[in-house]
Parts: C-alpha cells; structure tokens; sequence
C-alpha cells in the first residue's frame, strides 16, 4: 500500500486529539492525568486498528509496539509516537517487500498528518543488535508495549532486550553514568533552577527513567511511592505545558509558572507554591537517582579476581568517620548520641574529599544525632566552618543534609527560603541553593578579607530573610543575629554578621544607582557603615560572590571596576583623608574637546587601557540637545554594548565617555565611527531607520516572552540627584531609544550605567530637568549640570516613566520618541 494512496488517512486521529486538547463549549476538560490516558487509548485504537488493515495480525509473523512516551503510557499533548515493527524474517525478499509495505502504510499516514514518529523496522535479533550498540535504543526496548500482531513476537522482543540489558551492564554501566552527567551538565537541576527542564533535567523524568533500568537490570529495587509520586506531578506539569503551548515543550519558564498555577488538578495555590512542589519533586529523585547509582555500581556483578577479593577496607578520614567502598560512613566507634559535632565533621570530611555520604549513614543521624544547644560548641563551629569553605565540594553535602532533615534542625530558619523561587529573573537558582552557591563562591575569597569567617557566614545567610512580607535585609540581619547567638560568636562578631546582612546590598546599588566620584554618594557609604574599614572589605567581597552565584554574567570586568572605585574611596575617606572628588577631564579628552571647540567638528576617540573585554570610546561634539541618543545610536549602529556613560561639558563641548564591549566582532575604526556621528548630526544618515533594520536583522536575539519592562525611582537626599532605573529586555539600540525618549521630556543625564544579565538590562540615569520640557526649538541646555533645573515632580515623573516604558518597547512600525519613524 502506498503512501500517496493514504492521503488523510490520520485525519481522523488529529481530529480525536484537537477535541481532546481544547474541548466544545459544554464538555468536561481533562486534567492532565486523565488526558494522558485518553491520549493513549486513542492512540492505541487508532494504530491498532491501522496495524490490522495493512496486514499485521497474530498469525503473520509481524508485531507492532510502542516503546518511549507511549510504550510507558505516558504520553503528553506533542509528544513523539516511538513505534517498531518487528518481523521474524520469514520469506526472504517477498517478506521483506511485504513488511516494507506494511511499514509505509502504518508511517505515511503519520507523517502526512504532522505527528512527529520516531520508527523502526526490526527482527528481535536486529533489534537487540542495535540496542547492544545504542545506548538510547537499549533503554528505549526495556518499554516495549504490543499494540498490534504477534503477541509471542513482542514478547520474544521485550524478554530479549531485557536479557541483553542484565547481562551487559557491567560493560556498560560506566557510559550510562557518563551519558547521565553529561546530560544534567547541559540541561542543570530542576530542583533549583528558575527555568527547568522537566524532561532532561537533573531530577526529571530521564531520571525517573533511569532509576526503572536500574530495576530492570536487577541492580535497585523499583523506585518507592515518593518517586513515583514525584513522577507524577512532573508528568502533569509536562502534560499542561504542551497543553498551553500548543507544541513540543519540557522547559518551564517563569511566565508558565503563572498560568499552571492556576490548573485545579496540579493542587497548589500560586507559582510559589508551585515551585516548591515541583523542587521538593526533584530532590526526591536526586536523592534517589544518586543512592541508586552507587547502590548499582556496588552491586555489579565481580569477575576474575576482583570476585575473590574481601570486602573493602574502612579508611579513617577523622574522628569518627571512614571511608568505605567510596562512601563516607561512621565508624563503628562513632559516639552518634553524644559527639554533638558529629554530623558537621562528617558533612566537612565528604565536602573536602568529594565523597557521598552513605544513605544509611545519613538516616541513622536523622534518627539519632542530638540537636545542637545554643551556643553551639566550638568544635561544632569549627566543622560547620570547615564545611563552608569546601567550596563547590559542600553543595552536593549541603543538599544531601537538607534532604534528610538534617540541615533544617540546624538551621530552622532555612524553611522559609527551601525551594523559594526568586522574583528577580536575573537569579538561575532557587533562593536556598542560591545561598549555597554564593558561600562556595565566597569561599574562593576568603584569603581577600581580614575575617574569612564572617564572609562564609555572611554569604550562606546574606538573604536568609526572603520569603517573607518585609524587607529582606531587614529581616534578615534580625535573623542574623539570632544564627550569631546559636552559634556562640562573639558579640562583636554578631554585630558585623548582622550588619553584612543588612547592607549586603549597599555596595552593588550605590555603584549601579549613583555617582561613585560625587564626594557625597562616598560619603553617605562611610556613615551607613560607620567607618568600619572591615565591614567595607567584607561586603566588597560578599558582593562579588553574589554576583557570581547569581547567574552568568552577573559579575563582569566593568561592574567589578565600578565597585572597586567605590571602594578605594570610602577607604581614603575612612583612612581620615578629605573625600576625593570627581575625576578631572584627562588631558587626551581636554585636547579632544580644545579641538571640536575649534573645529566645530565632532571627534571620536577610543583608549583600550589594559581591559581586554570593555574599551573607553569618548565622543566631544559641539553640546546640542539630542547629542546622547544620537552618540548611543551610532555605537548601536556599530554593535557595541554600552556598560556606561559618564556625561560632562567643557567650554560649550559635550564630552561623552562610553564603557563599551562589542557584541560581536571587532572594535570600529574611531574614524569610521566620528563619520558616522557627523552625518547623523547633519541628518544625512537616517539614524532610526537604519537601527530598526538592525534590530529586525538580529530579532532572533530578542526573548519571545520578554519580561514586563518596569521603572524605579530613587532620591539621594545627600546629593540630590534623582535616579531613574529601568529594567527590561536587552535589544539592539535601546538606550538610544530610552535616552531619545529622556530628550524629549526635557530631562538631562548626567549619567548613565547599563548592566546587562542574560537577556535582560538593568539601566539607570541619574537625571536633571529643565522648566520648560519642550525642547523641539533646539535650543541646547548647556550641558548637564546648566542652565535652570528643577525638580521632577510627580506628574512629571509619571510623564517621563510613560516616554521611557514606550521606549523600551520593542518598535513594530511606531513613532520613535524624537518623532522619527522607526519601523
């Protein structure tokens, strides 16, 4: 039977499933577990009944079976079909053009229609063949389900295959693991990631897979309820995101989290209910995945010598403990009930020699280790120290402590933030596993700071306070100061813990957010610690290990240049000196300006220093309203990511200095770049036109669900600049569209700081307005710091935060801020 001759033929199996997905008005919806089923059973039907009227039946020597989604009866919304035909290999070639016909007529179909198949032909020894090579196809066989034909055949099949997969696992157990790491290293944890993949994620539904062909081969016992429990809702959630998107989806992405958490049959009452219900899902299977594998691994089959060899030797590695069989497990002479830092220095020796600890080990201290009085001991102390800073070796402990209860009792205040998802989109982790990744991060720091103590401390509690209705630095240096008491610090040492709570935030945002060369900006720094030259050194150093346990490029070269000029001067001031003041022009950008003042000419120059990832590109130009977007939108022209602007004027010149990266590519020719600028300012180049063409060649860039674009406002009462910070999408010429939008409301910047996370920005412009907003006459404003300034009111700040959302759309075809057409 031929294709062309089936034409449609599945049009009746697209119809079954489209009323299943979105039902008429009157008919019940499924809930996800119930659609699967449904989603099986039409399948079932509708290949069955296909499988019979092309020829494959119980006498004819052929079978039909599902292996994957819906060999496992799981099938979601657009999951793949993974189908084999398998054959006895009777009858030579007219057998075989037999089954070849009976294959396209069963695949045709399918494919006309748009179901995505994945597909064989097979006897059972071709079958069994393969999967002895293919590591994919030998886990997919340990599912096959009969949908059609010979029973005995699919049988023969599925006993084969299962054979195979025991009596080769020795051989293959170590690609197994290697397939399994690499595959959590692309994909992350779904525990503790923002946006997880449900599918291939560390703690997913591979997982849950993985732990069944451990059972198959007789090396774990099948997974227990909380598993399967957890498999359940992970397979729902599945479920209801293909649902929703209409396709193929396994990512979880933060605008989902709002519409699944309102899906009745999921049982949670918002998205942070929802993640915590999916994390805790997760870390049921990490344990489980990770006891299992070690469990399998112990319980190969032994060959040669090494069956003839005595059980493993038990190491000591500390008071206590010993390593056994590649496990951290107590010795026999372990005081479990009455060594109160018994379980730290047990977490500590597996976190410095990179050893699991053994479940059973772990649940006999759950069942009976005393809990810790306050203050602690300072052995107990010492081992939690110890613990901290075994950098990215505590993570895995950490997790395996929690897992058991056992990091809760030491820290109850650690509920509040278990598997907390962040608000800010910038953050790739869960809030607790977030405070982990900072302090393995901190503890990379700790030979910067006088008090390496207090930094590891201060990095796993510096946002213990989330999770709650109030501040969270305020919450949480309260809660700072009772962890200092339990764990019996000094009352000094308390303080300092607690302050670095408190302002663990007050160095990232005052160098994101104000002028660190304004001697008031420094100077308020100085008093909000108190002069306390420690204090600075740790938060400076906390900062960093935020930023880098934040996410990928959170911390760059340029926002630890930012910070560390903060620094250095709350350091002079400290140090009893005067409050350095601003930086004067340097003589290379006097000259510069000295010429365009004579020439009339803009000049462009570009000063690499030492910093091989951001360069200094400073544009004079005679001052004009206008200069700012028009200087950002050539940079933009160039593909060159702004970092930061800071804006003066000499003399009627406007010299603006650019922190700037390429995106791609190379630096332009500071030539290329000043003639550009001069033809935009004489109109000759049609700057708006030219940046939306741009971003249509790089819309690809842009996230299809970008975040809600948002503004903030801050008021410095110590220097009276007013800052405006507007978070949103990352897209080609943006700040030429915002600082457009600026212009025409009349508003000045002094400067501007743009930090770009991922696919979002975070920018900010200290602003100065002037009375009259009309500035279409083109009369220029003198420069920043001129003329008459007023302040920003609050109808003037609802106009200005209207212009500038507007600009921070992307164009489809609107007005640009300056009037110009932009699509």
């Amino acid at each position: 039977m031929s294709g062309e001759s089936d034409e449609g033929a599945a049009a009746d199996l697209v119809r079954a499933r489209t009323a299943l997905l979105t039902p008429p008005p009157g008919a019940r919806r499924l809930g996800p577990a119930a659609l699967r089923e449904a989603l099986v059973e039409l399948h079932d039907f509708w290949l069955a009944t296909r499988a019979a009227a092309v020829g494959v039946g119980e006498d004819t020597g052929t079978a039909l079976v599902a292996v994957g989604a819906l060999g496992r009866r799981e099938l979601a919304p657009w999951s793949d079909l993974d189908l084999v035909l398998v054959h006895d290999g009777s009858g030579r070639q007219k057998g075989a053009d037999r089954v070849s016909r009976i294959a396209d007529a069963l695949w045709y179909p399918l494919w006309d229609a748009g179901i995505g198949l994945d597909h064989s032909v097979r006897t059972v020894g071709e079958a069994v063949g393969v999967a002895t090579e293919d590591l994919r196809v030998a886990l997919g066989l340990l599912e096959v389900r009969l949908l059609a034909g010979d029973p005995e055949l699919a049988e023969r099949l599925s006993s084969s295959a299962r054979q195979a997969w025991r009596a080769g696992m020795r051989a293959r157990f170590d690609e197994l693991v290697d397939t399994t790491r690499s595959r959590w290293q692309r994909s992350g944890e779904v525990a503790h990631r923002v946006e997880p993949d449900l599918k291939n994620g560390r703690g997913g539904l591979r997982d849950v897979q993985l732990l069944d062909a451990l059972a198959a081969a007789q090396l774990v016992d099948r997974p227990a309820v909380d598993v399967r429990s957890a498999r359940g809702l992970m397979l729902d959630l599945r479920t209801e995101l293909h649902r929703r998107a209409g396709r193929a989806r396994d990512v979880l992405q933060a605008e989902d989290a709002h519409e699944l958490a309102g899906v009745p049959d999921l049982g949670v009452t918002d998205r942070y209910d929802l993640a915590r219900s999916l994390s805790g899902a997760a870390r049921t299977v990490v344990y489980a995945t990770d006891v299992a594998l070690r469990s399998a691994r112990a319980a190969l089959p032994k060959r040669g010598l090494a069956a003839l060899r005595r059980a493993p030797a038990r190491r000591g590695l500390d008071e206590g403990v010993v390593e056994q069989a590649g496990e951290v497990v107590l010795a026999r002479e372990a005081q479990v009930t009455r060594d109160p830092a018994l379980v730290l220095r047990l977490a500590a020796v597996a976190a410095r020699t990179g050893l699991p600890i053994a479940a059973g080990t772990l649940n006999r201290l759950a069942e009976a280790a005393p809990e810790l009085r306050e203050p602690w001991p300072r052995a107990a102390r010492t081992e939690l120290l110890a613990l901290l800073g075994a950098g990215e070796g505590a993570v895995d402990v950490i997790e395996a402590l929690d897992r058991t209860g056992l990091w809760g009792r030491l820290f109850p205040e650690w509920g509040a933030v278990r598997d907390l998802p962040p608000r800010d989109r910038t953050h790739v982790w869960t809030v607790d596993r977030h405070l982990v990744e900072v302090t393995a991060r901190a503890s990379e720091l700790t030979t910067r700071v006088s008090r390496p103590d207090l930094l590891l401390l201060g990095a796993l509690v510096h946002d213990i306070g989330k999770g709650r209705d109030e501040d969270h630095s305020v919450v949480g240096a309260q809660l700072a100061r009772h962890i200092g008491r339990r764990l019996g610090l000094w009352p000094a040492d308390v303080d300092l813990l607690a302050a670095m709570v408190r302002h663990h935030l007050l160095l990232p945002h005052t160098a994101q957010r104000r002028d660190p060369e304004d001697p008031a900006t420094v100077q308020r720094v100085v008093d909000t610690l108190g002069g306390d030259a420690v204090l600075l050194e740790l938060l400076h150093a906390l900062s960093e290990a935020d930023a880098l346990g934040t996410g990928p490029g959170v911390w760059t070269p340029w926002r630890a240049t930012l910070m560390g000029d903060l620094v250095r001067r709350c350091r002079v001031v400290m140090a009893g000196e005067p409050v350095p003041g601003p930086e004067p022009l340097s003589d290379d950008r006097l000259a510069l300006a000295q010429a365009v003042a004579s020439s009339g000419r803009p000049e462009v120059s570009i000063d690499a220093g030492e910093e091989l990832t951001t360069v200094t590109m400073t544009v004079a130009a005679p001052d004009r309203p206008g200069l700012l977007s028009r200087a950002a939108g050539v940079l933009a022209l160039h593909s060159l990511q702004v970092h930061a602007a800071v804006l003066v004027e000499h003399d009627g010149v406007a010299v603006d200095s650019f922190t700037v990266s390429p995106r791609f590519g190379r630096l332009p020719e500071a030539s290329l770049m000043r003639e550009d600028l001069v033809r935009v300012l004489q109109g000759s180049l049609d700057l708006p036109a030219r940046l939306a063409a741009k971003e249509r060649d790089y819309s690809s860039h842009v996230p299809t669900t970008p975040p809600a674009s948002r503004v903030l406002w801050f008021d410095d009462e110590a220097t009276g600049a007013v800052v405006l910070e507007l978070r949103t999408a990352d897209r080609i010429g943006l700040l030429h569209h915002v600082a457009a939008a600026l212009e025409s409301q009349g508003v000045d910047v002094r400067w501007a700081r743009v930090s770009t996370l991922g696919s979002s920005v975070v920018d900010a412009f200290c602003l100065e307005a002037t009375a009259d907003p009309d500035v279409a006459d083109g009369t220029p404003h003198g420069g920043p710091g001129t003329g008459s300034v007023v302040a920003l009111d609050p109808t003037r700040r609802r106009a200005i935060e209207a212009a500038v959302m507007a600009a921070a759309r992307p164009a489809r075809g609107a007005e640009d801020p300056t009037g110009s057409r932009v699509g």
